[in-house]
């Protein structure tokens, strides 16, 4: 499908240009890291999460994506859980892909790929850990 947007009117529809090549390895770093994960309200965080998948920033959507990510040797997600994570995934994999020019699924892989460089996920001791390092940044 193509969209036919006037020039002018981009901005004030909200559109927005591709990320550079770099701003998306950023974002790919980002995947890498330690899952951060607020002890607020699920509420809280899903309104938060959405916020953040709705404003576009691949960065924000990359942070989203790495939190919600669960290992196959991790509980499973609640439906919430689940739909803002595939949101997010979806949202990065379109991005990159168009600006790697790869196709969906080859994007979802290279993103599958980065989270499995991040730290080691689902042990108790990890959760601890995590909690801690929480609790010492507040």
């Amino acid at each position: 499908m193509r969209l036919k947007v006037p020039v002018a009117k981009a901005a004030t529809i909200g559109m927005r240009k591709l990320s550079e090549g770099d701003f998306v390895e950023r974002a790919l770093k980002v995947l890498q890291g330690r899952a951060r994960i607020k002890r607020t309200m699920w509420s809280r965080r899903a309104q938060e999460y959405d916020a953040k998948i709705n404003s576009g920033d691949l960065i924000f959507i990359a942070e989203i994506v790495r939190d919600l990510f669960r290992a196959d040797n991790q509980p499973e997600q609640s439906y919430s859980e689940r739909q803002l994570y595939e949101a997010a995934l979806d949202r990065m994999a379109r991005e990159v892909a168009a600006v790697n020019k790869l196709s969906d699924t080859e994007s979802v892989r290279l993103i599958e790929a980065n989270l499995a460089k991040g730290p080691k996920r689902g042990t108790k001791a990890d959760e601890a850990e995590a909690e801690d390092d929480e609790a010492e940044a507040a």
